[in-house]
């Protein structure tokens, strides 16, 4: 019978909650927002409006596909296991373990299967070459956490609901709904701070739609955040403005060596290179030394760039030194319901290096931008078989048309995907993961990112389709496969013994309220569940609010979660320090020393007043820019959201495009030392000159690409555009902001 399903929104990183109808057949005949939800109170996007199409787009696999005489054939999932079993055994057998790569796009942190279940398939891989969508994304913000912190996860966010000044840099969160920031109705958020006497400063080199809002608008250059943040430190020390209140003092070392480093980076020095007047910068100095309560929020624009993990080390240390972090209203920690592990060791990165470039690994992973090198490059260790787990790096990641190339000459490609994308059309055997609604939600990675403490469980809404694993049996399948087990696996056996793993690491967790506790008795009371919903269990009941089996009977867990469909309102973010901190020293290490050994490199562009490499009159500095109806690569096959207005054209100032002969919806060539493009332009003045924005994510004309909706609308892909040797070196992570570009007419 008819009926409505409450759960929370996977499609982007604000964790809506949604009030979904279904008809007799199990069909979505109706989406609103719930308005019951604890978090979002009602607020619904276009994406989530449209999640019922997305269920129900014929495109999407139902079953799996093998390549049989170089056609991608019809199989069952017994068929596809033993295809993978057999074919990858072979590859490792004769070229060992790093010969398969695995990358991990970025859908798998937005559902339950993939986050807890990609990590025992990695380690069964047991290869060093594993690569995501993190370093096309955030690894800066990872690795100068880490650094500073002493835990890569643990990532301040600004308290929202409770500042009276917010900068943001290279940022658009009226419509990308938030990034490393969780926020249902970002734009409701942002209009509350300016109703009740706060003000917001983007500092962005387009006028976008949230620059539009803006109390005020700071044009920057491409890729020169880093000197901008350097002069506001500079300004701080030298105007004895630093104040790091009574809650910070006592808690952080290195400020000394942060202020000598800072000295030469004073606002006149900076200006021409930031494209700023120095009077403004000096005014950002002081407003966030005045405010008393302010936080500094950088993202893609700031991470994706040449200097993106000093960049984000600079946004904490500005917080740090005005006593915004760890306070109401400033930068703070969440406090996720879930057990998250503490850490008893230093962070560390860059313990290995990639085989052909020398690029460093961070957080157990190697920078995409070299995957390509590590295909083509023969040798020990060249890599010569994929997995990828919801990704699409043929749209996502550099010198795109080159990584296709080498994809498509490997000895087997494996994609755990439910499109046939321009990525897995090179793929042996394709397993497609159910629908969302077959699927439970929780958010262990989100929620760890949220502007406020919640709680939200949403369990599978509709049944399986007969002989459909669940994505988390397919992801454990493929690694009882890896440790060398012949298909048919016994799943379950394997989950019992990924369980158990995780019960022996809680119980030896003294952080966790488990610990000490006998594994057995636990397994024990653990035994009525299977899959993500033991783990989450245990994870929840060993978390910080949960009621550890017993030891807190009013606590948290997954039956509390059930009980509670609109979600658990934990409460606003909590100051955490020293608790948070785990770095040896048990403070905030303020000036790091592989941070600090960039320094001279920013030093250069200062004084060369190039960036990133500014325009000669011929060359341009392309960013990109988000859409409020897309989502990377993967949302683009939705009726609903491709309609309207072409999404993917160049946008061009009309003084640049007066010299290149450009007019409003003509075609330009667009070229960089990576490839050419040829892209419909649009003429406006939200950019600034020498600046020219296209999106990422599109691209989706290639042959064997089966999305109908989207090849109807590709776009091009940017990345055709961004050269695979434009690295920030600290982190590995790929430049895709500020390439030197031309543009001709055609």
């Amino acid at each position: 019978m008819p009926r409505t399903v409450i759960r929370t929104c996977p499609l982007c990183e604000a964790t809506c909650g949604l009030a979904i109808d279904l008809d007799d057949n199990d069909r979505v005949v109706g989406v609103r927002g719930d308005a019951d939800d604890v978090f979002s109170r009602g607020y619904l996007c276009p994406k989530g409006a449209t999640i019922g199409q997305l269920e129900a787009d014929p495109d999407r696999l139902t079953r799996p596909l093998v390549r049989r005489d170089g056609q991608l054939l019809p199989a069952s999932f017994d068929e596809a296991y033993a295809e993978v079993a057999a074919r990858l055994r072979a590859v490792t057998a004769e070229h060992g373990p790093d010969a398969v790569a695995i990358y991990l796009g970025n859908p798998n942190v937005h559902n339950l299967a993939g986050q807890l279940y990609v990590r025992p398939l990695v380690k069964a891989l047991r290869t060093t070459n594993v690569y995501s969508a993190s370093s096309v994304d955030q690894l800066p913000k990872h690795v100068s956490s880490g650094y500073l912190f002493g835990d890569p996860l643990a990532i301040p966010v600004p308290d929202l609901d409770r500042t009276d000044l917010l900068v943001v840099l290279g940022a658009n969160p009226r419509v990308s709904n938030g990034s490393l920031m969780t926020a249902p109705d970002l734009p409701g958020r942002l209009t509350a701070l300016q109703r009740r006497g706060g003000r917001l400063v983007v500092v962005d080199p387009k006028r976008t739609r949230t620059a539009e809002r803006a109390d005020r608008h700071l044009a920057i250059r491409p890729g020169a955040d880093a000197l901008l943040l350097m002069a506001i430190v500079a300004t701080l020390v030298a105007e004895d403005l630093v104040d790091l209140g009574d809650h910070l003092r006592g808690h952080v070392e290195g400020l000394e060596q942060v202020a000598a480093l800072a000295a030469p980076f004073t606002p006149e020095r900076v200006a021409e290179a930031c494209g700023l007047p120095a009077t403004a910068i000096r005014e950002l100095a002081h407003e966030l030394a005045a405010a008393e309560r302010a936080v500094v929020y950088g993202r893609l624009g700031t991470t994706a760039a040449s200097f993106g993990t000093t960049t984000s080390w600079l946004v904490d240390v500005v917080n740090v030194l005005t006593g915004n972090l760890d306070r109401p209203g400033g930068a703070m920690f969440p406090r996720p319901a879930h057990h998250r592990g503490s850490r008893r060791r230093a962070f560390r990165h860059a313990r290995r290096h990639s085989r052909v470039r020398g690029l460093p690994e961070a957080i157990g992973e190697l920078p995409v931008a070299t995957l390509a090198d590590e295909i083509e490059t023969p040798g020990p260790g060249q890599v010569r078989a994929l997995i990828t787990v919801a990704g699409n790096p043929v749209i996502s990641t550099p010198d795109a048309a080159r990584l296709d190339a080498a994809i498509a000459s490997l000895d087997l490609v494996v994609a755990v995907d439910p499109y046939l994308t321009a990525t897995s059309r090179h793929a042996d055997v394709i397993l497609p993961p159910p629908g969302i609604l077959q699927r439970s939600h929780y958010d262990l990675a989100f929620s760890a990112l949220a502007v406020r403490n919640v709680a939200n469980y949403s369990p599978a809404a509709v049944a399986l389709d007969p002989d459909q694993p669940d994505e988390w049996e397919i992801l454990l399948a493929l690694a009882a496969i890896a440790l060398g087990q012949d298909p048919p696996v016994d799943v379950d056996l394997a989950d019992a013994f990924v369980a158990r793993q995780a019960i022996e690491a809680v119980v030896a967790d003294p952080g966790a309220r488990l610990a000490t506790r006998d594994p057995d008795a636990l397994m024990a009371t653990l035994a009525g569940r299977r899959g993500p919903e033991r783990l989450l269990d245990l994870l929840v009941r060993a978390g910080p609010y949960g009621d550890g089996f017993g030891t807190h009977p009013d606590g948290l867990s997954l039956e509390a979660l059930l009980a509670a469909p609109h979600g658990i309102d934990l409460g606003p973010l909590t100051p955490r320090i020293p608790e948070v901190l785990t770095t040896t020293s048990g403070r905030i290490e303020l000036a790091p020393e592989p941070i600090v050994a960039d320094v001279p490199r920013l030093a250069a562009a200062m004084d060369a007043a190039v960036p990133n490499g500014e325009h000669d009159g011929e060359q341009l500095l392309l960013i990109g820019r988000r859409h409020l109806r897309t989502n990377n690569s993967w949302s683009h096959n939705v009726p609903g959201l491709a309609k309207g207005q072409q999404l993917c054209t160049l946008e061009i100032h009309p003084d640049d495009a007066a010299a290149r002969g450009l007019d409003d919806g003509t075609l330009a060539a667009v070229s960089s030392e990576a490839g050419e493009l040829e892209v419909s332009i649009t003429v406006t003045d939200a950019l600034r000159p020498g600046v020219v924005s296209l999106p990422h994510g599109f691209g989706h004309d290639l042959d064997g690409v089966e999305q109908q909706v989207a090849r109807a609308n590709p776009g091009v892909n940017s990345n055709r555009l961004t050269p695979r040797q434009g690295v920030d070196p600290v982190s590995g992570t790929a430049v895709l902001n500020g390439v030197s570009v031309r543009v001709r007419a055609v």
